[in-house]
């Protein structure tokens, strides 16, 4: 199953809208939204939704974290997880 940019746009915003403030959530509980119970379709889904989330980045939508702290979204590596931007 393939999901448009749309839709993992959609879960990402959903899972923010969810998430306190303060709070952070991994991009693998975005996958696991979309995938359900489609293992198969998990692990392709996780460089679209990291494109998303530097995309919606950006645009001021949210803030990506390493370790707690905001980092540039074109240029970060590894385990990163999303928060609503501080205000």
């Amino acid at each position: 199953m393939t999901h448009a940019n749309e839709d993992i746009i959609a879960a990402i915003v959903k899972r923010l809208d969810a998430t306190a403030p303060g709070q952070s959530f991994s991009p693998n509980a975005v996958a696991g939204d979309l995938a359900g119970k489609d293992t198969a379709a998990f692990h392709p889904l996780m460089k679209p939704i990291r494109a998303a989330a530097v995309a919606l980045a950006k645009s001021g939508a949210l803030e990506i974290v390493r370790k707690g702290k905001p980092v540039d979204p074109d240029d970060f590596k590894g385990v990163y997880r999303m928060r609503k931007p501080a205000i």
